[in-house]
């Protein structure tokens, strides 16, 4: 299972995700605000099943705040990360 399809299904099962499938949600989909509307509690909670899921730790807003905007930027920073 590649990193973005990984990200799906932990964001629709972890998150507890209502009315959509991992399928359904694409890349480049907003993760807060208008694409998933996922919140602040959310974010905190990302962050910890990334580094769970992956054992990559997102340190700081700084650093997070990029890597947290879709599918695709989380799952380019979790690959660099982890390539490390």
């Amino acid at each position: 299972m590649d990193t973005k399809t990984k990200l799906k299904t932990i964001l629709v099962e972890e998150l507890n995700l209502e009315d959509v499938s991992p399928e359904e949600i694409a890349d480049d989909e907003i993760l807060f605000g208008e694409g998933l509307e996922l919140d602040s509690l959310d974010a905190v909670e990302l962050v910890v099943l990334v580094q769970k899921h992956f054992g990559v730790e997102i340190k700081d807003m700084e650093e997070g705040r990029p890597a947290l905007q879709t599918i695709t930027t989380l799952a380019d920073f979790i690959d660099n990360k982890g390539a490390a």
